[in-house]
C-alpha cells in the first residue's frame, strides 16, 4: 500500500458520498431520520457514524483530533453533515500528502474507548477508515431502496470509469 493508494481510496469514497448526497437531498425530513431495523439506524445516523469514524481514525493516525464521538442529534439536516464532512475531507486531503511512504508501516497505538486499545500500522488504520464507509454506504443504499429510491451504481469500478472518461457497460 502506498500514499497514492490511500488517496485513491479516499477520492473514491468522497465521489461515492456525493452520489449518495444527491439522492439523499431529495428525501423529506421524516425519510432522512426514519429508523430501519436496529433502533437508531437511519440514513442520518449512518452518515454521522461514517463521518465520526473517519474523523476519529484520522485523529488516531496523527491528523486533527475529532474529540468526542459525533451525535446524530447534532445534525438536523444533510447540509449540516455535508458541512462537517467537507472539513474532514479537507483535513484528510492535507494529511495524506504530508506523510512519507515509510509512515504507512509506522505502528500507531490508539484507544477507541477506555479498555479498548490497539496498535496497527498507520496505513491499515487509514485504509480501514475508507473501507468502513463502503460498508455503511451499502446500508444507506438499501435504506434508499426500501423507500423506492436508487443511488445508482457507486462501486469503485464506476468511479474509475468516470474518472477516465470510459464506460463499464
Amino acid at each position: 500500500m502506498t500514499i497514492k493508494d490511500l488517496q485513491t481510496l479516499y477520492d473514491y469514497s468522497y465521489w461515492a458520498n456525493r452520489k449518495l448526497f444527491a439522492v439523499i437531498s431529495q428525501l423529506t425530513d421524516e425519510e432522512f431520520t426514519r429508523e430501519f431495523g436496529e433502533p437508531r439506524q437511519s440514513i442520518r445516523s449512518t452518515l454521522v457514524h461514517i463521518l465520526s469514524a473517519e474523523w476519529g481514525w484520522l485523529g488516531r493516525a496523527g491528523g486533527p483530533d475529532r474529540g468526542p464521538r459525533l451525535n446524530p442529534q447534532d445534525f438536523p439536516s444533510l447540509d449540516s453533515i455535508k458541512a462537517v464532512w467537507s472539513e474532514v475531507e479537507s483535513r484528510v486531503r492535507e494529511f495524506l500528502p504530508s506523510l512519507a511512504e515509510e509512515d504507512i508501516d509506522r505502528i500507531v497505538e490508539y484507544t477507541i474507548e477506555p479498555g479498548k486499545e490497539g496498535e496497527l500500522p498507520l496505513g491499515v488504520l487509514m485504509q480501514h477508515a475508507a473501507n468502513h464507509g463502503v460498508h455503511h454506504r451499502g446500508q444507506i443504499t438499501q435504506m434508499l431502496r426500501l423507500m423506492g429510491r436508487t443511488s445508482g451504481n457507486i462501486d469503485m469500478l464506476f468511479y474509475e470509469a468516470e474518472k477516465r472518461g470510459l464506460t463499464v457497460w
